[in-house]
């Protein structure tokens, strides 16, 4: 794995834990002011969501590193 493929894989990694965070601890606003929308997150956490994000996907990157390198997993022999 070059460090080009290594970057994509975290950033998929990321975006689909992400992703996949978003609706955890949120709650709606009880009464939300004239023009906001009323399911709209009091306070939605992205910060934090995004910390957690990355050590989470740090981990799981790493296991993929793991697993390319070692060639525990391979889809054809691919020569270059």
């Amino acid at each position: 794995m070059n460090w080009v493929t290594g970057i994509l894989v975290y950033i998929i990694i990321w975006w689909l834990i992400f992703f996949m965070a978003l609706p955890f601890g949120v709650r709606a606003e009880d009464n939300p002011e004239v023009g906001h929308e009323p399911s709209a997150p009091k306070n939605p956490m992205l910060l934090r969501k995004a910390l957690i994000t990355s050590a989470i996907a740090g981990v799981l990157w790493g296991i993929a590193y793991y697993v390319i390198t070692n060639k525990l997993i391979t889809i054809g022999e691919l020569t270059y």
